[in-house]
């Protein structure tokens, strides 16, 4: 198992992001996290195979009814946090 963060840019607030990522979550076997952040970017994080981590965010960054909102996207590796669970919407 890895985990990976990605901040989002673009008009990603207002627009249901967030619920989208948490929707899209439920077709893989990912656990995870999505914020707003205060700067107008969102902070999804991921955890699970590499694999299902690297096709759950094609799909949202291609693929998803909001891909176009999306100008930019920086995803970095993080350490994994085992008292994750399930998929949840933060803030």
């Amino acid at each position: 198992m890895i985990a990976r963060q990605t901040i989002f840019e673009g008009r990603v607030q207002g627009v249901g992001f967030r619920y989208t990522c948490k929707e899209l979550a439920k077709g893989y076997d990912l656990t995870g996290s999505v914020e707003n952040l205060p700067e107008g970017t969102v902070k999804l994080v991921l955890q699970g195979e590499e694999e299902e981590i690297e096709e759950y965010l094609q799909d949202l960054s291609e693929e998803s009814a909001l891909s176009h909102h999306i100008k930019g996207q920086m995803t970095t590796p993080i350490e994994v946090d085992d008292s994750l669970k399930g998929f949840v919407i933060s803030k």
